[in-house]
Order: C-alpha cells, then sequence, then structure tokens
C-alpha cells in the first residue's frame, strides 16, 4: 500500500478552497490551528514535520497518541511503553518552557483528532511518515477522516535517510540482496544534503495555553519497568573502534546503543549520519544502511511479515515442540552462549546482535521451531523491536529471507564461544552456574541436530512446487 511522499511544504501556508462543516458562530469562534502528531520521533531536535508545521500560518498544536490499539497487547511492565511515558513527559516540560504545551491523549488518534476538533478549528495534521503494516492501517483511516472534516494531511519522511523506492536498481525493481543496495545508498549519500530541520527557533507558533495533564503510568495499566533504555554513543572513539568490539558480547561499551533510539526517534538519524561521514570506518555507518535495507524490503514485500521471502521455505515441516521453545524462552538450553543471550533480553531488552543471530539460528535449526514463533517473542521482549528488522533478521537466520544465510549454515554454539566470548565473560554474567552440575543439559545434541535440520530443510525444498 503506498502512499502520496510529502515534498516542500505541502501548502500548509494555504487556506483549504472549500466550505468548513459548520458555519455557526462557534465553528468561526474555534481558534485555527495546524496539529503536529508525534508517532515515532520523540524529540525536538531536528523533527522534519514539526519544523514544517511551525513554519506555516497556523498556530501548531503538539500532539502524542498512547495508542491503546497497540497498548492493550503489551505487559504491564513493558519497558518501551515506559520508555515513551519519559520522552513526551520530557517533550511536554520543553514545550511548556517554551510557552506552549503537548496534548497527550490515551485512546486512538480517531478520538483524539474528534477531541481537537471541539475545541479548535483544525486546518491541517502534520507528521512524519511510518511505513510498518499497522502503521499504513491507522494512517490511510487517519487520511480518510482528514478528508471527510475538510482537513490537509501531510506526511514527510523523518527517521530514515533513504525510503521506500528512493533507492532501487535502475530498471526500478528493489533490491533483494544487501551489498548492492548499501552500494547505491553510499553513492546517494554524496547527494544528499542531510538536511536538518530547526524547531526551537520557530517556538513563537507554539499557541500559549494549557493542552491538559498527561496520563500516568497507571492510569494507562502500567508501571514502571526494571528494562531501561541505555544512553546511546555514536562518537567518533566508538565509531572507529565499532569493527574491532562489535562481536564481543562481553565488552558492556562495545556497541553503539542506538537502536532503541532509533525506532522511537529520539535522536535524529540525519543527526547521526552527519557525525559518521567523517569516520574512516564505515561499519557503523554500514549497519544503519542494514536498517534501512530492511525497511525497504518490508515496504516492498509485506507479506514478508507472516511469509517466507522463499516461498519454498514455508514447505518446512517444524517440529514445534512448546517444551524446548520454552527451554530456549527461559535460557536454559544448555548451551551456555544461547542461555546467556536470553537471559540478557528477558532481563534486560537488550541482546547483543551476534548473539541474536546464534539464539535465533539455535531455534530453528537445532530445535527446528518456525521463525515466527522467535520473532513474536522477540517482538514481545525487545526494545529496540522494529518490525522490519525484526522480520529481515529472522528469515535471514531461517534462510528464508532476501540475502539470507543459506539453510545449511548452521552455528555451532560451542565454537561460536571460543571465537566471541572465549574468556567466558558474557557467559558467566548471565549464566553464574554454566560449569555445575544443577546447569540443564543439552536438549539436543549438536551433530545430530545439524543432521537433522539439513534433512529436514532438503526434504522441504526438493519438494514438487
Amino acid at each position: 500500500m503506498r502512499q502520496a511522499k510529502g515534498s516542500g511544504d505541502l501548502h500548509l501556508n494555504q487556506e483549504r478552497n472549500s466550505e468548513p462543516l459548520l458555519n455557526d458562530s462557534r465553528q468561526r469562534q474555534r481558534p485555527e490551528v495546524n496539529i503536529f502528531w508525534f508517532r515515532r520521533d520523540l524529540r525536538l531536535k531536528d523533527n522534519h514535520g514539526l519544523s514544517k508545521a511551525l513554519r506555516g500560518s497556523y498556530p501548531v498544536v503538539p500532539l502524542f497518541v498512547f495508542d491503546r490499539n497497540i497498548l492493550d497487547s503489551c505487559a504491564p511492565d513493558d519497558g518501551r511503553v515506559s520508555f515513551i511515558h519519559e520522552q513526551i513527559s520530557q517533550i511536554k516540560e520543553e514545550l511548556k518552557s517554551w510557552g506552549g504545551d503537548l496534548k497527550v491523549h490515551y485512546g486512538t488518534a480517531e478520538q483524539a483528532i474528534k477531541e481537537l476538533q471541539q475545541e479548535f478549528d483544525v486546518k491541517h495534521l502534520i507528521c512524519n511518515r511510518d511505513y510498518e503494516p499497522y502503521a499504513l492501517t491507522r494512517d490511510l483511516a487517519i487520511k480518510r477522516l482528514c478528508e471527510e472534516h475538510n482537513i490537509g494531511f501531510h506526511q514527510f519522511k523523518d527517521q530514515v535517510i533513504f525510503e521506500m523506492d528512493e533507492i532501487v536498481k535502475d530498471d526500478g525493481k528493489p533490491y533483494v540482496v544487501y551489498t548492492p543496495y548499501s552500494k547505491k545508498w553510499l553513492k546517494a549519500l554524496e547527494t544528499n544534503p542531510l538536511t536538518e530541520y530547526p524547531v526551537e527557533k520557530h517556538k513563537a507558533n507554539l499557541p500559549p495555553g494549557d493542552l491538559g495533564a498527561m496520563p500516568s503510568l497507571e492510569d494507562m495499566g502500567f508501571k514502571p519497568s526494571a528494562h531501561k533504555v541505555l544512553p546511546y554513543d555514536y562518537s567518533p572513539v566508538m565509531a572507529q573502534n565499532y569493527q574491532g568490539q562489535r562481536n564481543f558480547p562481553g565488552l558492556t561499551k562495545g556497541t553503539s546503543k542506538l537502536s532503541p533510539h532509533l525506532r522511537f526517534g529520539s535522536v535524529s538519524v540525519r543527526q547521526i549520519v552527519r557525525a559518521l561521514l567523517p569516520i574512516e570506518d564505515i561499519t557503523l555507518l554500514k549497519e544503519l544502511i542494514w536498517r534501512e535495507f530492511f525497511m525497504q524490503i518490508l515496504w516492498h514485500f509485506p507479506h514478508t511479515v507472516t511469509k517466507s521471502f522463499k516461498p519454498q521455505y514455508d514447505r518446512i515441516s517444524w517440529r514445534n515442540d512448546p517444551k524446548e521453545f520454552e527451554a530456549w524462552k527461559n535460557g536454559q538450553t544448555g548451551y551456555p552462549l544461547v542461555d546467556a543471550g536470553m537471559r540478557e533480553l528477558n532481563t534486560t531488552g537488550y541482546m547483543h546482535n551476534r548473539v541474536r543471530m546464534l539464539v535465533a539460528s539455535f531455534l530453528c535449526k537445532h530445535l527446528l521451531i518456525d521463525w515466527r514463533w522467535g520473532e513474536a517473542y522477540f517482538a514481545e521482549k525487545l526494545l529496540d523491536y522494529e518490525c522490519s528488522s525484526n522480520v529481515g533478521n529472522w528469515q535471514w537466520a531461517a534462510g528464508s529471507g532476501v540475502d539470507a544465510a543459506p539453510y545449511f549454515r548452521i552455528f555451532n554454539p560451542m565454537t561460536q564461544v571460543d571465537k566471541f566470548d572465549k574468556q567466558k565473560t558474557y557467559i558467566k554474567r548471565w549464566v553464574p552456574e554454566c560449569d555445575l552440575p544443577r546447569y540443564p543439559k543439552p536438549v539436543v545434541e549438536h551433530k545430530m541436530a545439524r543432521t537433522r535440520c539439513l534433512e529436514t530443510y532438503k526434504a522441504a525444498l526438493n519438494q514438487a512446487v
């Protein structure tokens, strides 16, 4: 489902041509405003859509919606909800210090917009684009609502450098292999200005007045989470050392911790790329390209959320043993590096990327459990959960996706320890009993599991279509 791209100022300064729905005195007395709707852009600095909105002719009412369509499926102590609440609280306080405020609604976007219409004559609704399946469906409904009420609806690119079909092959077809995509991405970056979109200097266009208190976590049925989003680091020192450090989970400061901040937009991706451009080693920059690669894959192939990119992989006869799945989830497989990763995830909401590849491969190939089971569990637990990257990486591990690991590539969970955690620094942090008799025996023997996986995959892939 494609959306019209936002470009330029999208007529934010123009009057609507058609007559208002209501022509009584109440309609004329309501203040004329634009609404800026925060979503995956939880910051004031370098916010594309907000900057555009504030440069329009109407005062801007900022809005955030705690969307029950999403929240009702979250655990009461979900760390992502706590983080969003903290970010929104900070934005509201900063806007107040500028003389404005933030309207915070608990419910649905439709309800929030209708409520604001009772108080304001809403001219335009402005937001930054989101590309995930639920967001596309929601935004289409909001666009229709705006059309019904004679409200302009405008979206801008903010969470990526290149979106949708901006990086495609010369024939217009999408890339399904990372390397040529990344080369074209880097080439396109040479002529991309990485524009910064100022916000504070346009703060005079925030209307004064109280937009009401924001709901507490408890009001929405949540409580503060022990899972905390950690500060990010993309400093020159981090970026230059990233290649040499990123594969070793025992290093507590070996990675940037950017992913949850990118997920929720608490940092500008343009700001990050501007900072990384002078760095000689571009490994960290390439991780940002991987993120956008998977985003454009999801955009072009939305069926991959629930189906294998390579259809023949949906013929695999998964074992889907529930007891083994529980052992995997709880870090009780008897393989220390796998268990360490799952315990880190369950305890903190994070998991080191090198370990993610191992635990995903182990679930799909050692235990022959459907990659969708693992993807759903990560979606529930990861602080940095992003549909496109999560689906893309799980399909990579299963061998069923674009640019995937071949099915016969099966990580050995013992040799992975020798390569990446030889001193067991990471393992002992999360599995202190790994050398004690009470540590569980392996749920499956590696050599047998490897043979079983190869036979199962071959049988599926050799079936007549």
